[in-house]
């Protein structure tokens, strides 16, 4: 088995919109250490984030934070320790644009 460490996904979604961070590749399997929040406005932001078992849609128990404020030009840091399958996802959505996530970890095949 090969164990790489990475950056594993950064975006920034657009505005009120649902989008996958991260899906773990096929014959995979991650461990993501650290998820990075990065309010670049000049106003409060609201996130959420998903973590969804084998790409399925989003429910209630996947949030690993929902509805919750970032304050402005502020930055979370979330020590995670996910351990996740292949096809499993990670997925964002904020209020405003310029908001920026980023993943970090290791991927093992």
């Amino acid at each position: 088995m090969t164990t790489t460490y990475k950056v594993l996904a950064q975006n920034t979604p657009s505005a009120n919109t649902v989008t996958t961070l991260y899906t773990v590749p096929s014959a995979t399997s991650t461990v993501v250490s650290t998820l990075t929040i990065c309010n670049n406005n000049n106003s409060n932001t609201v996130i959420s984030i998903a973590v969804c078992p084998a790409n399925t849609a989003i429910t209630s128990a996947q949030y690993i934070c929902a509805n919750t404020t970032v304050a402005t030009n502020d930055t979370v840091f979330l020590t995670c320790g996910f351990t996740l399958a292949a096809t499993d996802t990670i997925r964002v959505v904020a209020s405003q644009t310029n908001v920026g996530f980023n993943a970090f970890g290791s991927e093992i095949s």
